[in-house]
């Protein structure tokens, strides 16, 4: 079934006004022009019949396509909206409507509506509340994440200290043992706050797509490189399969990140295997990204939720390998505002497979 949303105004003609009231509104829409692509906020003038006649570079950023000379309808499908535009091109007063949108990522919007006079059409300006909004989240998961995770080192901490100034005051051997787990659990919790703010700085930008150019294979060369001393401890061969260069839209910091924390991974649970596949092909308009361990592989009932904030498969395991329960979620968010899709495949004993996709530069 289809729904359609019928312009309002479709069913009551606008009167045509005089000939000589027409020929003196002409110079109206290059003025509009001018001042709509002066605003530093998104915007679009709509006439009678609900064409934008005009959009300045803001608003086609926005919408991420170029609005001017299609119906309104096909860059913002939202009904409270467009019938606000509608009653504002009667004539009628403007309004304010917050809406949202939920691909290709969450985002969040004002939509700030006037009139241009009966029968002339309508002015919309869009002001992006996704930031505001995500900061205030970002505030409120920092405070419960961290009180939460940081609880049980604070605590190994305490209880060493205990120690330490007490049966152990003056056993240099056991001193020399505490200490050196309480550097553990200070480096545990130093690494999670840092995993922490990274996840919450993705997810504050996460519905800015990033513009730059970047080479995947050598993104996928240099964080091999980075992390062959690591592959060394776990006796594990790291091979890169590719083509000579891959370029993608994107940010390379980002995409370090991404393509660090999938190896990684593979060598911590799936070095059993002695061997990491990296491969990047081109699958059409689409780069492809994928390492693959050979270890023990994770049942299926995880998979699911393998990319949610501190789930994990092995809760010992993990800590004791220095995860933090974040890796995963850190690269759903950084594919997600690249616009790009993150797939993961595994089979107990057959190893796990992590593959991204991402639109190439065009």
């Amino acid at each position: 079934m289809t729904n359609t949303f019928m312009w309002p105004f479709f069913k009551t003609p606008v009167p045509q006004e005089p000939q000589e009231t027409a020929v003196a509104e002409a110079p109206l829409a290059p003025a509009l022009t001018e001042v709509i692509n002066a605003l530093p906020d998104p915007a679009l003038a709509v006439d009678g019949q609900g064409v934008v006649v005009a959009a300045n570079a803001q608003a086609a950023e926005i919408l991420e396509a170029e609005p001017a000379g299609r119906h309104l309808s096909s860059a913002i499908r939202v009904p409270a909206v467009l019938e606000a535009v509608a009653a504002a091109a009667r004539g009628e007063e403007g309004a304010s409507v917050d809406y949202e949108i939920r691909v290709p990522v969450p985002r969040s919007f004002r939509a700030h509506v006037s009139s241009l006079g009966p029968g002339k059409g309508a002015l919309l300006v869009l002001r992006d509340l996704t930031r505001e909004q995500q900061i205030e989240r970002m505030r409120a998961d920092f405070v419960a994440n961290a009180s939460h995770e940081l609880r049980t080192p604070l605590a190994a901490l305490s209880g060493f200290l205990d120690t330490i100034m007490g049966a152990a005051r003056h056993d240099e051997k056991a001193q020399t043992k505490f200490l050196g787990l309480m550097r553990s659990q200070a480096d545990r919790m130093r690494r999670l706050i840092d995993d922490l703010l990274s996840l919450s700085r993705i997810e504050m930008n996460e519905h800015l797509r990033p513009s730059g150019e970047v080479d995947l294979v050598q993104v996928a060369g240099h964080v091999r490189d980075v992390l062959s001393g690591m592959a060394r401890d776990f006796d594990c061969e790291v091979v890169l399969d590719g083509p000579g260069s891959l370029m993608v839209t994107g940010s390379r910091d980002e995409l370090v990140q991404v393509m660090q924390n999938l190896l990684e991974n593979a060598l911590k649970y799936g070095s059993s295997g002695k061997r990491v596949d990296i491969t990047l092909r081109r699958q059409h308009d689409a780069a492809e990204l994928s390492v693959r361990d050979h270890g023990p592989g994770i049942a299926e009932e995880h998979l699911p939720r393998l990319t949610e904030r501190f789930y994990r498969v092995n809760v010992q395991e993990s800590r004791s390998r220095g995860g933090t329960g974040l890796g995963l979620a850190i690269v759903k968010h950084i594919v997600n505002r690249h616009r790009g899709k993150l797939t993961i495949v595994s089979e107990p004993g057959l190893g796990s497979e992590f593959s991204i996709r991402l639109p190439l530069k065009s």
